[in-house]
């Protein structure tokens, strides 16, 4: 569905966005994520050709957007980090505004602003001034223009932003249920977020993108952990079919805590582990699979500050 490669901006000499590449699927939630500043509103500007790149393509659908922005243009819905609404116009009014400048044919605009009204939940307040609502009904205003023209593609820059927690709750099941018939792009500085809704993150620092995996994979356990009484264990555990490496964590009061990496998944090396302590008569205090979430892996790419994985 979309296909970045290489992409670049630069103002003079600053390079916002710095040879990044991916590519998303059909279907797919797509997390963004990365501190303020790090280049994730610059790459959704190029995506929905709001913004030249200054190097690299992106093809949407099998379309480049150089030679294409205007068919691509028409598959995006795209909600802003500020959504540009008009504060004097009604929310219904500047919606059947938004509808006339995507063509809606006049018989399909009816059902259409009624959809939008009621998955983002602003029917009871379609006649209302926008520059009378909260922040947070601004935002809804915001999303309801992005989904109204049903695009196939979907993207958000800080959808929650202005939310509280019961309205967040409800955009993040309107995202779920967008997904279903579109192709989902998040931008958002808030961890939480990306795991609360979407399949996969890819994480940009300094422009450059540092993470593109799915969340599942994140969760897998990536080592175990062992304590027992034994300092000689360190020995037995290496030397056990499917292990690579042996790492003492920690001693205290004669428990030595090893981090077991292993070839194969790390649960399917446990119960050899547990015989292999066991067998010797060692003490086993503790056995468990370590996981990477989302926060720690945004933290070692932080603490490295900047390096790509």
């Amino acid at each position: 569905m979309i296909q970045v490669e290489h992409l670049t901006r630069t103002y003079g000499t600053t390079r916002a966005v710095d040879d990044v590449s991916f590519s998303i699927g059909s279907g797919e939630i797509v997390g963004l994520l990365g501190h303020n500043g790090a280049g994730k509103t610059t790459i959704m500007k190029m995506l929905t050709g709001y913004l030249e790149a200054s190097g690299g393509t992106i093809k949407v659908d099998g379309m480049p957007i150089e030679s294409n922005r205007s068919a691509i243009q028409a598959l995006i819905g795209y909600l802003p980090e500020n959504c540009p609404v008009y504060p004097e116009m009604s929310v219904i009014g500047y919606l059947e505004y938004i509808a006339a400048l995507h063509g809606i044919d006049e018989r399909d605009m009816g059902h259409l602003l009624l959809e939008a009204l009621e998955r983002t939940g602003l029917t009871e307040r379609a006649t209302q001034s926008i520059g009378t609502l909260s922040r947070g009904y601004r935002q809804r205003v915001g999303v309801a223009q992005a989904i109204l023209h049903r695009p196939s593609i979907i993207i958000l820059d800080e959808p929650t932003n202005g939310l509280d927690p019961t309205q967040i709750q409800h955009m993040r099941t309107l995202i779920r249920e967008l997904a279903k018939d579109a192709t989902l792009i998040i931008s958002t500085h808030i961890l939480q977020e990306v795991q609360a809704v979407c399949d996969r993150v890819i994480i940009i620092g300094h422009g450059k993108k540092m993470l593109d995996t799915s969340l599942s994979a994140l969760s897998d356990s990536q080592r175990l952990l062992v304590t027992t009484d034994r300092a000689e264990a360190e020995a037995t555990l290496a030397s056990l079919d499917g292990v690579t490496a042996v790492e003492q964590i920690s001693v205290q009061a004669d428990r030595y805590c090893y981090g077991i990496s292993t070839t194969v998944p790390a649960k399917e090396v446990a119960p050899f582990v547990a015989s292999a302590i066991t067998g010797q008569g060692w003490s086993l205090f503790e056995l468990t699979l370590e996981s990477r979430n989302l926060e720690r892996v945004f933290s070692e790419i932080n603490l490295a500050g900047g390096r790509e994985q």
